[in-house]
């Protein structure tokens, strides 16, 4: 039996961690867009791997692990408009290549 290693560095070579910041929004204004998001379709967007929103004293957080940043490009489209609905300020998103993950399975 062989087995391949593969290093994080190669694996994540495309996948990229996308950080927003809120900032003034609840997270009960954050639930309200989620449900926008999957009524319109987006119960799982294409190519985002992981998500995380938290509460800060400033607004709310969020953090993306996409399968690159032509996916998390294409869910914009559908996330502007919705934002836009909401009174959400267009948000200057950090977007980075990932260098490490790990996963517990």
């Amino acid at each position: 039996m062989s087995r391949r290693i593969i290093s994080p560095q190669m694996e994540n070579m495309k996948k990229v961690m996308v950080q927003f910041d809120f900032p003034g929004m609840t997270v009960k204004e954050y639930d309200q867009i989620w449900q926008d998001l999957r009524a319109a379709g987006y119960e799982n967007p294409k190519g985002l791997i992981h998500h995380a929103g938290a509460p800060t004293n400033k607004g709310v957080k969020v953090v993306d692990v996409w399968e690159n940043a032509d996916k998390f490009n294409e869910f914009g489209q559908a996330l502007m408009p919705i934002l836009n609905k909401h009174g959400v300020k267009e948000p200057n998103p950090e977007i980075l290549p990932l260098h490490y993950e790990y996963k517990i399975f």
